[in-house]
């Protein structure tokens, strides 16, 4: 098997005519290697004219002649318009004596000869695609899945995986550089008895075999684009959703959505290979990506119905221990594969209700009677559904109050939630269901979408983006669409928590009489658990490690983080990359641009160039506004304690100075940088000089600024000294080609690029195979809290582009 290898499946409505046949080699020509797999339906409606053909024999022999007759006119009008001379003579005579067999059946044919007469739907779309593939010049193979694919006669066939791999395997190898055609909806038992798959089991023997044949991506290719809101077809402004997780595209198979069928997804699962939905009919339309992704979810995502819908009623007499038995109905019918699309329980009545689509619906009643249920059983029709789906759905205040409103006048039978939580369902007597999912979906998904956002810290940075937000949320909602709301501000040891939303402008003013303390962790879960809001985003604009380190946390309630905190990303690598991980399996975005140069766009620079093909091979210059700033004044006149002391009151450094003097800032940045550029550092690995004497590392924040001369003391000997040979001092970051990293005090020429700057710039030269004799470098503010807070705001607008 070759991991490279794809699988690409046509259904009828792309192969309904000779025009569709000419699109889906083009498709191939351009989406397709030349060991790719391709499984086929049949053509347009020949399945439907060939269950006609067998009714018909039953009643009338003309009849069924006549419609045989048609299906044969048209099976070979494709031929004859699609395939070239001598090729076409040998393929009509192949149909003349399918269809001359055909023919000469007689009624009643036993459920073997029905499924071997409606398998000849698929035998004829393979035979032919392959032909045309083959004229096309790409080497193709037309392939009989009976020939591998094992599996029993049953209400829903599964495929022997086990018993079909080898012969999988052993076809293949008879194929090698051939794009091999496979007929899909069907397999064989070991009888050599036809055994047809079910509804949608083209679907599903396309996944299968693309588990078995270990292929990388199934593309499905039909008449839609992929998983929309709702039907196109009846809710004209659908979307289409490019990406499904896994489990939400299981419960709409599960409750039966024509796009996709829930045994389609089970090969998916059990395996690693991606699904795509995709459109034949216009294949640059956007499509649907099935995620393998489980976590949580925040509300309704599509609106789904079904016109016929059968129930099957138990009733169970009063002496019997009614919660037992449920629990062994359900339980056997789940074995089974028998799952009902929703249930009611009437406790009080001793009755379960199961719904189910007519073509399972007997099979139920059939597994049910054969199980010898001590209860009464009923079928009864003329019911429909709807649902809403989506992870978090029944948790989403308003997506639960908006599905019962729209429900108010219809005629309900009963509403029930998933035990998983993926979907609110109503079963309804007989209904036009079109109106209903138009106003369900007008009611969910058209309104605005509601961010909350939650700030920790407050102080300078804090501050000066509640400012900002003030003043930009109107123009943010108006650009985004979106309604953008703070709900929380967290401080080291208090929060204001209110879901209504708090007006940033009022924060200094409130915070102090509106705070409630709280315990570790309690501010994250509250947060997780807000409802009203399709997303919840954390601002970190501290400098907290004890914050970082509940970076996971956040992520495990479904949020998403926007840091100026530099912790988590130079923290060790295990730590982040195990934060990284933890967003991304659930989707969810951690943005850090603030981390590094306030408002400069370096890690957007740097990650781009990775992304693009570069390889950067060092990074160098001046990362810390703040220390930018103290040696550009510092020339002996004033003494560098007092430039310390007059920066931090300007809030041009950290809470703590000393965060800034101890190198551990500029480290921090340097191991961002370097791990947005690809390359493996650990923070010990970085050397590191400090300005702050140890007598004074372990000092309070007071004493260490009343006796902060001693930073002076050390300082104006080597400024003397640069200043003999005319240089002047800088704090320079360097990470060099041999991997080497280090941070310190350097004597530079006044010449020197990273010599002359303006006060609080930042600089950052990067040397990479693109550019290597003139490296690309970024200069500009690198301090402050308004280009800081800027970044963060940067950050915010850009995670709403993703929402």
């Amino acid at each position: 098997m070759t991991a490279s290898r794809q699988l690409h499946k046509f259904g009828g409505s792309s192969l309904a005519d000779p025009e569709c046949y000419r699109r889906v080699v083009t498709i191939l020509k351009e989406y397709s290697n030349s060991e790719d797999l391709i499984v086929v339906s049949a053509s347009g409606k020949t399945t439907n004219r060939l269950i006609e053909f067998i009714e018909s024999l039953n009643k009338d022999g003309r009849l069924a002649h006549e419609v045989l007759q048609s299906l044969r006119q048209f099976q070979t009008s494709l031929i004859e318009e699609l395939i070239a001379s001598d090729e076409q003579d040998a393929l009509l005579a192949i149909l003349h004596d399918e269809f001359s067999t055909l023919g000469e059946l007689t009624a009643p044919l036993t459920e073997a000869e029905k499924a071997a007469v409606l398998g000849h739907g698929e035998v004829w779309s393979s035979r032919l695609l392959a032909a045309l593939l083959n004229q096309s010049d790409l080497n193709a193979v037309a392939q009989d899945a009976r020939a591998f694919l094992r599996a029993d006669i049953g209400t829903q066939p599964e495929v022997d995986r086990g018993a079909s791999y080898p012969l999988l395997k052993e076809v293949l190898a008879q194929h090698a550089h051939h794009r091999v055609v496979i007929t899909g909806f069907m397999a064989q038992d070991n009888h050599g008895q036809t055994v047809l798959l079910g509804r949608n089991g083209s679907d599903y023997s396309a996944t299968v075999i693309g588990a078995l044949a270990e292929v990388s991506r199934v593309t499905i290719w039909s008449d839609v684009a992929g998983v929309y809101s709702a039907d196109p077809r009846i809710v004209s402004d659908a979307c289409l959703l490019p990406l499904l997780r896994l489990d939400e595209a299981s419960e709409l198979a599960r409750l039966a959505a024509p796009v996709l069928h829930s045994r389609t997804l089970q090969p998916v699962a059990q395996s690693a290979m991606d699904l795509h939905l995709r459109c034949s009919y216009e294949p640059e339309s956007g499509s649907t990506r099935i995620e393998r992704v489980l976590a949580s979810g925040r509300g309704a995502k599509i609106i789904s119905s079904l016109s016929e819908v059968l129930l099957i009623q138990l009733n169970f007499s009063a002496g019997h221990d009614f919660f037992r038995l449920e629990k062994e109905v359900l339980s056997g019918l789940k074995r089974a594969q028998l799952e009902p699309l929703t249930y009611e329980v009437q406790h009080d009545q001793h009755t379960l209700r199961l719904a189910y689509t007519a073509e399972i619906a007997g099979g139920a009643l059939e597994h049910l009677q054969d199980a010898a249920i001590e209860a009464e059983i009923k079928l009864k029709e003329g019911y429909s559904l709807v649902a809403a789906v989506g992870a978090g759905v029944t948790k989403n205040a308003n997506h639960c109050y908006g599905f019962y409103q729209k429900l108010k006048s219809s005629p309900v039978e009963f509403v029930s939630e998933s035990q998983s939580g993926l979907s609110l369902v109503a079963v309804l007597r007989k209904a036009d269901t079109t109106p209903l999912v138009k106003a369900i979906h007008s009611q969910l998904f058209q309104a605005q979408k509601r961010v909350g956002i939650a700030l920790c810290g407050k102080g300078n940075i804090g501050s000066s983006w509640l400012t900002l937000f003030a003043e930009q949320k109107t123009e943010l909602e108006k650009r985004r669409g979106m309604n953008f709301e703070l709900v929380a501000v967290i401080d080291s040891q208090t929060y204001w928590f209110d879901p209504q939303g708090i007006d940033a402008a009022s924060v200094s003013a409130r915070f102090d009489d509106e705070a409630t303390e709280y315990q570790p962790g309690e501010w994250i879960t509250k947060l997780g658990a807000i409802q009203g809001y399709d997303d919840v985003v954390v601002l970190d604009v501290t400098a907290s490690k004890e914050l970082a380190s509940q970076y996971l946390k956040i992520a495990e309630q479904g949020m998403h983080l926007i840091s100026a905190n530099k912790v988590a990303g130079s923290a060790s690598s295990k730590y982040y990359h195990k934060v990284q991980d933890a967003f991304a399996k659930i989707n969810r975005h951690w943005l850090y641009n603030a981390t590094v140069g306030a408002g400069l766009p370096i890690n957007h620079t740097v990650r781009d160039l990775r992304e693009s093909g570069d390889d950067i091979q060092a990074l160098s210059g001046i990362f810390s506004g703040t220390l930018s700033w103290l040696f550009q004044q510092y020339d002996g006149s004033v003494p560098f304690a007092e430039l310390v002391d007059l920066a931090w009151q300007q809030g041009l450094t950290e809470p703590d100075p000393r965060n800034d003097l101890d190198g551990s800032d500029v480290m921090r940045k340097l191991v961002i940088l370097a791990r947005e550029a690809g390359l493996a550092i650990e923070p010990e690995a970085v050397k590191v000089e400090s300005l702050v004497p140890e007598e004074l590392a372990a000092l309070s924040l007071d004493d260490f600024l009343d006796k902060s001369q001693l930073l002076s003391e050390l300082l104006a000997e080597r400024l003397k000294k640069a200043q003999r040979e005319d240089k002047v001092l800088r704090y320079v970051a360097r990470l060099e080609k041999n991997g080497q990293a280090s941070v310190g005090v350097e004597a530079l020429s006044k010449e020197h690029a990273l010599a002359n700057l303006l006060p609080c710039d930042n600089i950052f030269a990067i040397e990479s195979k693109w550019y290597k004799d003139n490296p690309l470098v970024i200069r500009g503010p690198g301090a402050g809290r308004e280009v800081t807070s800027g970044a963060i705001q940067s950050d915010l607008n850009l995670l709403s582009s993703f929402l």
